[in-house]
């Protein structure tokens, strides 16, 4: 997602305004790695404040219940797994935080878990 913004890609537009209407945006630290790679990838230059806005999920434990549950709506890639399970460990109710990604896949397997994608 923080991807397609900052390249602009299809739909950059209509998702920085749903972005914008949040007070907090909390993300996986993953996100950072994933961001700055494909930036590398496509030769832009990584501004230092693309990632500013976001708060980071920093699970303190193993986060291997939240991954059960995950797997059990669906399988995904280990990446994806992660951030669903970041984001069920970031909140005891998925209907409470809405769930932002451009894959499809990630997208049905949080929408099953109860996040409003």
């Amino acid at each position: 997602m923080v991807v397609a913004l900052a390249l602009g890609e299809r739909g950059a537009a209509r998702l920085s305004q749903r972005v914008r209407s949040f007070d907090q945006l909390l993300a996986a630290n993953l996100l950072e790695a994933e961001v700055r790679a494909a930036l590398a990838r496509e030769g832009v230059p990584a501004d230092a404040a693309v990632l500013d806005p976001v708060s980071w999920v920093l699970p303190d434990r193993p986060l291997t219940p939240e991954i059960e549950r995950v797997l059990s709506a669906g399988q995904l890639r280990g990446a994806d797994l992660w951030h669903v399970a970041c984001a069920l460990f970031a909140t005891p109710e998925p209907a409470d935080l809405p769930f932002l990604t451009l894959d499809e896949r990630q997208r049905d397997v949080a929408a099953k878990l109860g996040f409003p994608t």
